[in-house]
Order: C-alpha cells, then sequence, then structure tokens
C-alpha cells in the first residue's frame, strides 16, 4: 500500500509542473473513468441525491453525479498543486472573496466553518496563505503511514500550526484556540450519534456534530463561514462570509440546523461540487430504516 502511496505522490507532483487548465482537463477526463468503475461510490452519491433532491428526474441526478465525479477527480489531481507548488503561483491562482484576514485582527479566536465541497483545501491553503494567524485542523488519521505524513505536510505547508486526529481528545485544540490560533473547522459529516442532534439536511434528518456550538461557547470563539469553488477552466475563490452573530445561542440543535441550512443554500448554488459520495445519512433515528 506504501508503494501505491508513494507512486500516487510522485505522479501528483509530476502533474503539479503542468498549466492549471491542462491539469483541469485531465482530472475531468479521470473523473469520467471513475464514475464508470466506481460502482459502490456511484450508488452512494445517487442516494444521497435522491434523498436531498427528490423532485429532481432520475436523468438530471445521473447527470450531477457523473459532473460530480469530474469534479472529484479534479480535486485529486490539483492536491499536487496545493502541495508542491510555490506560494507565489497559488496567491495568483487562488482569488479571496471576504476578510481571510479577519483572524489577524479579531480579539476572540476565529474559527472557519468550512463544509466538504470539492475545493475544501483550497481553503485551507488560503487560510495559511493570505493571513498570519497560527491554524489548527482535524483530520481522519490515515493507516498508510505514507499518505498520512503527505497530508500533514500538505496542510501545513505555510504554517507552523497543527493538524490534530480526529480520534484524539479535543483538549489540545481548545488550549490551541484558547491562545489565540484560528481554527479550520470540517463539521458536516455523519460522525455517528455522540455528541450528535438529528437535523433537517434538505429535509431529511442527518447526525449532525454540535462540536461548533461546544468549541464557540468554550472558547469564545468568532464562526466564520468559508467556501472555495474550483472555476471550470483552473482557478479557485476562496469565499470568507461574515462572522455569525448571536452564536452559539445556547440551543445546540438549532445552531446545528443554521449551520445545515447555510450548507444548503450553497449546495444549491454549486451541487457538482458538494461531497456526495460520503454516507451523510448512515447514522438513523431509533426505529428508520437504513439507507444505503
Amino acid at each position: 500500500m506504501m508503494l501505491g502511496s508513494r507512486l500516487l505522490l510522485a505522479v501528483l507532483w509530476l502533474l503539479h509542473w503542468l498549466p492549471l487548465p491542462l491539469q483541469a482537463a485531465l482530472g475531468s477526463a479521470l473523473g469520467t473513468l471513475l464514475h464508470a468503475v466506481a460502482g459502490s461510490r456511484r450508488a452512494i452519491a445517487l442516494r444521497n441525491v435522491e434523498l436531498c433532491f427528490p423532485e429532481m428526474s432520475e436523468r438530471d441526478r445521473r447527470a450531477l453525479v457523473k459532473t460530480h465525479f469530474r469534479w472529484l477527480a479534479r480535486s485529486i489531481l490539483e492536491r499536487g498543486l496545493l502541495w508542491y507548488a510555490s506560494g507565489e503561483r497559488l496567491r495568483r491562482l487562488i482569488r479571496v472573496e471576504g476578510d481571510v484576514a479577519l483572524a489577524e485582527r479579531s480579539e476572540r479566536p476565529v474559527m472557519w466553518l468550512v463544509p466538504h465541497f470539492m475545493g475544501l483545501d483550497v481553503a485551507g491553503a488560503a487560510t495559511q496563505l493570505f493571513q498570519t494567524r497560527h491554524v489548527a485542523s482535524i483530520y481522519q488519521e490515515q493507516s498508510d503511514a505514507v499518505m498520512d505524513a503527505a497530508i500533514r505536510r500538505g496542510r501545513l505547508r505555510y504554517d507552523q500550526g497543527e493538524v490534530f486526529p480526529r480520534s484524539d481528545s479535543a483538549k489540545p485544540l481548545i488550549r490551541a484556540i484558547r491562545k489565540g490560533w484560528a481554527f479550520f473547522n470540517l463539521p458536516d459529516m455523519d460522525f455517528g450519534e455522540r455528541d450528535a442532534a438529528f437535523v433537517p439536511f434538505f429535509g431529511v434528518p442527518a447526525a449532525t456534530a454540535v462540536g461548533l456550538s461546544y468549541i464557540a461557547r468554550s472558547t469564545g470563539a468568532a464562526v466564520v463561514p468559508c467556501v472555495a469553488r474550483m472555476l471550470p477552466e483552473g482557478g479557485y475563490v476562496a469565499r470568507f462570509y461574515p462572522a455569525w452573530r448571536d452564536f452559539p445561542s445556547g440551543d445546540e440543535q438549532a445552531d446545528a440546523r443554521r449551520m445545515m441550512a447555510f450548507i444548503e443554500e450553497r449546495v444549491l448554488e454549486m451541487p457538482e461540487q458538494y461531497h456526495w459520495l460520503h454516507k451523510r445519512f448512515k447514522t438513523r433515528p431509533e426505529g428508520e430504516p437504513r439507507f444505503y
């Protein structure tokens, strides 16, 4: 497995030298191939889209998922660009909208709320390239040591912050935020029932982490949503929204619903770039049938 990871990383390193429009074209072609061969993942994506957009025709759902695979493959290949290209090149390719440098000036810690769109690693790069505050994040630890090291190294290229394994205690993360680090938070996946509330996502109850409320309450952090969009011919836009007012509200379920409502709005803006391959509705309320 580690030999395969080294080969993949070598390919990503080689591809990052290519012009981005050519990388984008290669990624789209690879995505078409992946869509054809990745039957189980294709079925998960189709099921998610069916649950979230029941009014959409089957033909349109299949077209959406096929397009999604193209963006997925692009995000994989272009990760080499984010991991290996110079900071100067990335600054030219990433257009920032909104106040990325709020964390530098804010008297409160800043917690970026970053949903799982295909450009989330672009958002991560932007938080390091366009502001100077140390950044903490959480990631899913990989069983492959080579890939695990590559992910950690790639996400800490321009900052002396830290990425904490999701399986670890939250205490080191809380300490980092309290001493002034910004927090890059990706809380919109199904992590099970623990520390979660069932709130609707496009009308379907979804196990949703309430950690956004807990961390904001524990650290006094301001919540700043951030969404990165990949552009068709290459390049990116990382948009930083205004900090949320009246958050946390004191009602964790209401806060989780506010988060999911925000994500729903962004999904409607670019549904093909949301992460449909995740089993978002894997955890079900007691007594409800499974979807997958």
